[in-house]
């Protein structure tokens, strides 16, 4: 069983820095993209970056500029480093990852738990 376990939420003023990290475990063949998503209080959840095995990033618009996604794929893990945060920000943030398992190299999408983050203006 793969699993995604996030740490690095909190409260942040307006303007500060936050850095999530995600270790992905579990029986795993490889792992495809890795990415990070975020739902506010009675919005859908949004992807906010994605970054493929071979590195290659992608950013929801709201965040150019000021957030960086990275991994490790020697270490299973995704980070995503949140500068200039804004109240806008405020939401749960959710790893995800495409991982590939046995047998057949089977796809499977897998979610963490979800950590909280919290800009005050």
């Amino acid at each position: 069983q793969v699993q995604l376990v996030e740490s690095g939420g909190g409260l942040v003023q307006a303007g500060g820095s936050l850095r999530l990290s995600c270790a992905a475990s579990g029986s795993m063949l490889g792992i495809n993209n890795m990415g990070w998503y975020r739902q506010a209080p009675g919005k859908q959840r949004e992807l906010v970056a994605r970054i493929t095995s071979g590195g290659r990033t992608n950013y929801v618009d709201s965040v150019k500029g000021r957030f960086t996604i990275s991994r490790d794929n020697a270490k299973n893990t995704v980070d995503l480093q949140m500068n200039s945060l804004k109240p806008e920000d405020t939401a749960v943030y959710y790893c995800n990852a495409g991982v590939y398992i046995a047998p057949a190299y089977r796809y499977i999408e897998v979610w963490g738990q979800g950590t909280l983050v919290t800009v005050s203006s």
